[in-house]
């Protein structure tokens, strides 16, 4: 597994090692004993699989009081990944990072508590596979806009169409508006 920094504090880009031939390929996206190696002690408690049609964009989510980290990965088409730094006390509180993640480049994003997520479907069909270190809790969720001017998120529209949202994601808060997290969470 290589890991490599993002200017967002505490995010981090993985890459499993992928071990393949003519009849496919094997990855280990998770071993508790080589990610505390690492330096990533993490407890998940909930698994999630989304699949949606291209031009779906999903977020930017996070729950304020029950905040979670997230180990992300697309493993069918591809996705624009956004991770959005909500910790006011981080050197890198108000920037976002885009990644490209898709079942052909492997790549996984960890996410700390205290970050808004999100993507943003770029091929025909894409599955998003994600572990949780704390459980979803709704009563607690924030949607802040995809299209929010002060973020400026630059999301790679398919022929600059506007995204298809949920209800919740139509309704989205501005950056300005959203709770934040005074004090960094605790890692988990």
């Amino acid at each position: 597994m290589e890991i490599s920094v993002t200017p967002l504090k505490d995010c981090l880009i993985l890459q499993p090692a992928v071990h393949g031939d003519e009849r496919g390929f094997f990855l280990e996206s998770w071993n508790s004993s080589r990610f505390s190696e690492l330096g990533l002690e993490l407890n998940f408690v909930q698994d999630n699989h989304s699949r949606s049609a291209q031009g779906t964009l999903r977020g930017l989510h996070y729950q304020l009081d029950r905040p979670q980290g997230k180990l992300v990965r697309c493993t069918r088409g591809e996705v624009f990944d956004v991770a959005v730094d909500l910790r006011r006390d981080s050197p890198s509180f108000g920037q976002w990072l885009g990644i490209t993640l898709s079942a052909s480049n492997f790549t996984m994003l960890w996410l700390p508590p205290g970050f808004a997520h999100g993507f943003y479907v770029t091929s025909k069909v894409a599955e998003f596979q994600y572990k949780c270190t704390d459980i979803y809790h709704p009563q607690s969720e924030v949607s802040i806009r995809w299209d929010d001017a002060e973020l400026a998120i630059d999301w790679p529209l398919v022929d600059g169409s506007p995204p298809s949202l949920s209800s919740k994601d139509e309704v989205g808060l501005a950056f300005a508006d959203a709770p934040l997290f005074d004090n960094r969470p605790a890692s988990t």
